[in-house]
């Protein structure tokens, strides 16, 4: 199932209307429904908060596109590898590593999110994915991906994230953090 097919499956069993998860969100129902027909993304503030109130982890949310590789080819990089995230702090070993489409929001919002896919470890909802951090643009996340690329097809068995983004957490939203 894909992101459009699990926000509808899980607002449903939280007894949730559109229009109660809209007013939740502070968006209008016409948002939800654009969400749920698959036709758009809510933006990463929204995605938090989604997580937060229906209690489900982001990876499991959008774990078909994440699987899928609904992003570009230029944008997953296959192998084995061990990836730590310094501001996330995470370790993650994985076959793959696949990144978010673009978020939409507020100026300081992070663009996009990195995510470590594991072929062995696979559930219901597909192959395990494990959050790794966030990206200020694109350019940022391309250099990740190709310097992870790089390592895998060296055979180096570990890499540190190098562009990722410190993010301060809010009721409402992510915000990137100066350094």
């Amino acid at each position: 199932m894909g992101f459009a097919e699990n926000l509808q499956r899980i607002r449903k069993e939280k007894h949730l209307s559109q229009e109660e998860l809209a007013e939740m969100l502070g968006v209008s129902r016409q948002a939800v429904s654009k969400w749920e027909q698959g036709t758009g993304y809510p933006e990463a503030d929204k995605l938090l908060i989604l997580s937060r109130e229906l209690n489900i982890s982001l990876d499991s949310l959008m774990a078909a596109e994440i699987a899928r590789g609904k992003a570009d080819a230029s944008d997953s990089a296959t192998g084995t590898i061990i990836i730590s995230s310094p501001h996330e702090h995470v370790v993650a070993r994985c076959g793959k590593v696949m990144s978010s489409q673009k978020f939409r929001g507020g100026k300081r919002s992070p663009r996009y999110a990195l995510f470590a896919v594991s072929d062995d470890a696979v559930s219901f909802w597909g192959p395990q994915s494990t959050f790794l951090g966030w990206y200020a643009n694109a350019e940022q996340l391309e250099k990740e991906i190709a310097e992870i690329q790089d390592a895998i097809f060296r055979g180096i068995p570990a890499y540190e994230l190098k562009y990722s983004v410190r993010v301060d957490w809010k009721f409402f939203g992510v915000s990137i953090l100066d350094d």
